[in-house]
């Protein structure tokens, strides 16, 4: 059996404002100059566990940050996703040529089993268009937990 996918928006997600979130620490001078980018509390140790669950970690934002720079970014941390869709890859693979402007997401075009986004537009096309999501905005001190349920769930409805 193919392992299960789940993949996180970067902006209002994973990326957060410490002014209204909690935030891991920054990366240290000089990084934090390369890397502004401040990440959620829990991000690395959430990650961390899901992969150990046996899930495939992705990223998938419409975002147009290089692929490059988001590997870089996250290994500073000690994360290795295991794909990565940004803005230029989701137009070039999903979009492509279609006449239909398709939403800025499409998780299940890359067999992804969970999408965790902030935008409820991106949240509510799942049951149109065949994949599950979990809205994830505001400063939540139970997300990780939340999400591993959620994860959890949709694996055992696989299964």
């Amino acid at each position: 059996m193919e392992k299960m996918r789940v993949s996180f928006d970067l902006d209002e997600v994973l990326f957060v404002s410490p002014a209204t979130h909690k935030t891991e620490p920054a990366l240290h001078f000089p990084l934090n100059k390369f890397y502004p980018e401040r990440l959620r509390l829990g991000t690395v140790s959430l990650i961390h566990q899901l992969q150990k669950m046996g899930y495939e970690v992705w990223v998938y934002t419409s975002s147009f940050r290089s692929e490059r720079y988001i590997r870089c970014l996250f290994r500073h941390y000690g994360i290795r996703f295991d794909g990565i869709v940004n803005g230029n890859r989701h137009l070039r693979e999903v979009q492509r040529n279609n006449k239909v402007i398709l939403p800025q997401k499409l998780p299940n075009r890359y067999r992804i089993s969970l999408h965790i986004d902030d935008e409820s537009v991106i949240c509510s096309l799942g049951s149109q268009y065949g994949f599950r999501a979990y809205q994830l905005d505001a400063q939540d001190d139970d997300w990780e937990r939340k999400i591993i349920e959620r994860a959890n769930e949709i694996r055992h409805l696989k299964e």
